[in-house]
């Protein structure tokens, strides 16, 4: 559902908190093109005035009375699917639930507005601003519940708990924002337990990356965790940069790679930032390393996957089609930046096939495969 151009973006704010909802409605009702039109206290409420109004975008509290966000969100997407935008508490428990949201077709989210939101409110307001403007123009389709995921063992053909390793100096580099969670779910699951080492940067608050891999972890064949100072970048294993707080780079100590971490400013506003991911692996493997832009709000990345192809490195950009937000694959198109652009299906495929490639051509030359 996406609004109509000739009125303002029509929201309905839905929190137990008559505080929190007060904020969220005073915060939104400052932009021009945004109109709250209702708030509601419960999903029972919610969804008499979703009947009445008819919204454009939803913005929805995980933990509320008589029914929990994540129950309500997923009758909403099965029976009246709409954009929604989660409001998630910094707790580990709530960035499970939140990831959870997403994966059920929440478009985002951002985190509830804690005791100390009052010396950044003006961030948080541009932050929840501009992400009720994306979610209202994207089409949410009806969902039905996610399949099961395939074990370990059934994607990878690999008996469970063994791991066969490949020597290898192949670097695969993801970078997502908008809708990069299940991006990055469905390219991670499509890969064997003896994919070349992989290093992620995900636009994501901190607190919430520790949950993503290990959410990743238990969904996908490769070992997943969040990137250290140091971290060996080794064959089945993904590396994902820390939110908020650090940078990933990937640095080149010897013959091996290794993650390293820093925590200078944002760049183009963000902290991870993909272009400084995608960046020093141009200058650390460049053209060993296969690249992936993925779905993403900005054009964070387009800079750096730019780089990796002029340093020989083969670069891929996920197509519009089916992009949940088509601002940084689209940018790096704009740029010539990738060689492919590839619907999010094939991207694991052209990742394997461009280290296949890569490996056949070693052994041609007498290298080690």
């Amino acid at each position: 559902m996406t609004q109509n151009q000739t009125r303002p973006i029509r929201v309905i704010v839905v929190d137990d908190s008559a505080l929190i909802r007060k904020l969220l409605a005073r915060i939104l009702d400052q932009a021009p093109d945004i109109e709250v039109v209702d708030t509601a206290t419960d999903p029972y409420d919610a969804r008499d005035k979703i009947k009445r109004h008819d919204p454009d975008v939803l913005t929805l509290d995980v933990e509320m009375p008589k029914m929990d966000g994540i129950t309500f969100l997923r009758n909403l997407m099965r029976l009246h699917p709409m954009p929604v935008v989660m409001v998630s508490s910094l707790t580990e428990a709530g960035a499970e639930v939140t990831l959870e949201a997403l994966e059920l077709g929440a478009v985002d989210f951002v985190t509830k507005p804690g005791s100390d939101v009052a010396h950044a409110l003006e961030a948080y307001a541009d932050d929840l601003i501009q992400k009720i403007r994306t979610a209202s123009r994207i089409r949410v389709q009806a969902r039905s519940a996610p399949a099961a995921r395939p074990s370990p063992a059934a994607s990878s053909g690999t008996a469970s708990g063994t791991r066969r390793f490949r020597t290898t100096d192949r670097i695969i580099a993801l970078g997502a924002s908008t809708g990069g969670t299940e991006a990055l779910k469905e390219v991670l699951m499509g890969l064997p337990p003896d994919a070349p080492g992989i290093v992620i940067t995900q636009h994501i608050p901190a607190g919430f990356s520790q949950a993503f891999a290990e959410r990743m972890d238990r969904s996908t064949a490769l070992r997943v965790k969040e990137a250290e100072d140091g971290d060996i970048v080794m064959p089945g294993h993904v590396f994902v940069a820390p939110g908020t707080d650090y940078h990933l780079r990937l640095d080149r100590d010897g013959a091996r790679y290794v993650c390293r971490l820093d925590a200078q400013g944002p760049v183009n506003r963000h902290r991870p930032s993909v272009d400084v991911l995608f960046e020093s692996a141009a200058q650390s493997a460049g053209a060993n390393t296969v690249a992936a832009l993925l779905t993403g709000m900005g054009d964070d990345g387009a800079r750096g996957l730019l780089a990796l192809r002029e340093a020989g490195a083969h670069t891929i950009a996920q197509d519009e089609a089916t992009s949940l937000v088509w601002g940084m694959p689209g940018e790096a198109v704009q740029r010539d930046a990738a060689v492919q652009v590839l619907p999010l299906g094939r991207i694991a495929g052209a990742l394997l096939e461009d280290h296949r490639n890569a490996a056949a051509a070693r052994a041609d030359e007498g290298g080690t495969p």
